[in-house]
């Protein structure tokens, strides 16, 4: 049987990073502003007056203190508080299609390959900046690559379902060798005037070449043993923004064509979802718990992440058990668990396990188990 493996990562990190202090003091601004002028209706009781942030409230809540964006003077304007990305002509490489070359060719340094290995481009991500033509042939042009490729928004565990779809390609005969990337610009997305999640989200690109073991020109890869799937609705996280806003004159720049999420519930409901499809996923591969020497989880929440570590080890993960980047990188959507794969795999000795799980909006999750060879 063929053994698929993951045999180079790339990540591309935007120049220019927001700390926590930079951006509370936007907000903050941005809030005694909004007090100011509503003062009147707040003593009448018509609204409620915003609460400001702080970074200390920022770092307990989710654990992220910086976070890199493709523009932050929009960002930390508080006239604007979006970031300020100028559309390009249609003859101008995408900014999508930019950052997941960038990330895709330090992929493919690292897994000596050149575009004429690889067959199949796949864009795995929770936003594409336009319907058609798929970012995905985009880059497949601007790399040279020949064969086929396609979009795939399953939101944050867009990368998980990419691998999955890789190495289902590579097992059929249809690639010889994937680039599955992931161009995340989450900053477009986001809220900034939402004190519940405005420092959330950041911008980066990840990518991983997937190829057949029997082609690989490098000694260390890990091989997919298996990938397990999950998917369950729920509106608990969610994004209205899309084609027909236009056709609904009025609505189409309402609260809901932003990241809207009910975050208790989310966490509630996530967690169970999460530990139990990566320890049902162990059993059906005959792996114990005790196997497995890392998480590679999304990197959403720093309390979300360790008490799933801690519910499928049975005991407080240690650090490189369940490393983490969302600290420096914030949330980056379907790119966090493939960053902290690039990050903190090197030292795993051949012969160890690991499970790479990425989950999100939908609700969507997906489980892969890695052996490095």
């Amino acid at each position: 049987m063929t053994k698929v493996v993951i045999s180079g990562t790339g990540v591309f990190t935007p120049a220019e990073s927001i700390p926590n202090e930079a951006l509370v003091t936007t907000f903050n601004t941005y809030v005694k502003e909004y007090n100011r002028h509503h003062s009147d209706a707040i003593i009448r009781g018509e609204c409620l007056p915003l609460q400001e942030s702080s970074a200390d409230f920022i770092v307990k809540a989710s654990g992220i203190k910086n976070r890199y964006v493709i523009d932050k003077s929009g960002i930390l304007d508080p006239d604007t508080m979006q970031p300020l990305i100028p559309e390009r002509s249609n003859e101008a490489l995408s900014v999508q299609a930019e950052m997941a070359v960038a990330a895709a060719q330090q992929a493919l340094a690292n897994a000596r390959k050149t575009a004429a290995d690889i067959d199949m481009v796949i864009v795995a991500c929770s936003n594409m900046q336009r319907p058609y033509p798929a970012i995905a042939i985009e880059v497949q042009q601007a790399l040279g690559i020949k064969g086929f490729a396609y979009d795939m928004n399953v939101a944050c565990a867009s990368a998980a379902f990419g691998i999955q779809a890789a190495k289902a390609a590579i097992r059929d005969g249809n690639a010889r060798a994937v680039l599955m990337v992931n161009p995340e610009i989450c900053s477009a997305h986001l809220d900034f005037r939402d004190r519940d999640c405005h420092f959330i989200f950041g911008d980066a690109c990840s990518a991983v070449i997937i190829e057949d073991v029997k082609t690989s020109k490098v000694e260390s890869v890990f091989e997919i043993i298996d990938c397990q799937l999950q998917t369950q609705f729920s509106n608990n996280i969610r994004n209205n923004f899309g084609f027909l806003n236009r056709a609904a004159p009025g609505s189409e720049h309402t609260r809901d064509k932003l990241f809207m999420q009910q975050g208790r519930q989310v966490f509630k409901e996530v967690i169970p979802i999460v530990v139990n499809l990566i320890v049902n996923h162990l059993a059906k591969n005959q792996l114990a718990v005790s196997d497995i020497k890392r998480l590679w989880l999304h990197q959403a929440n720093i309390n979300m992440n360790l008490l799933i570590a801690n519910k499928i080890l049975g005991r407080e993960p240690t650090a490189i058990e369940a490393p983490t980047i969302l600290d420096q990188y914030a949330n980056t959507s379907s790119a966090g668990s493939i960053i902290a794969f690039h990050h903190y795999h090197q030292d795993l000795n051949p012969g160890d396990i690991g499970v790479l799980s990425a989950f999100g909006a939908g609700y969507s999750a997906g489980s892969v188990i890695l052996r490095k060879l």
